[in-house]
């Protein structure tokens, strides 16, 4: 998987609507000004937005093993991945699911969510200040 160069923005379409978010599936990926690796992640059908956390820029020591069925998915090679996680910022700090990363395909926009089975990786990791 790559990080060689930032994304500002992209197209980004799921083959299938991440779960709770049915029916969307196409979005508008957005870098975020100052906040290096931080992304929005905006519905093209309505005001929905995730934030959406490149782990390495981020700092996470995160590298999970991707099944290859995965990056056939959405049609990239490991060159051409971009993995992300899903920050939920709260009261008491921000959080990010390491259990359901998004990959993307940074030449074609095309994504999915791989989700693991076992509890190696937590839904809530809390990010350090």
């Amino acid at each position: 998987m790559t990080t060689a160069h930032p994304l500002v923005s992209l197209d980004v379409d799921f083959a299938a609507s991440l779960p709770g978010l049915e029916p969307r599936t196409s979005f508008r990926l957005e870098s975020i000004d100052a906040a290096e690796g931080l992304y929005a992640l905006r519905s093209t059908i309505d005001d929905l937005r995730l934030f959406l956390l490149d782990p390495v820029s981020g700092g996470l020591d995160y590298r999970p093993r991707l099944p290859a069925a995965a990056l056939a998915d959405i049609g990239a090679a490991a060159d051409e991945a971009r993995m992300f996680v899903v920050a939920n910022p709260g009261e008491d700090g921000v959080s990010v699911n390491l259990r359901a990363p998004i990959l993307i395909n940074a030449r074609t926009g095309a994504a999915a969510q791989v989700i693991f089975d076992d509890t190696t990786y937590p839904i809530r990791a809390r990010l350090a200040a």
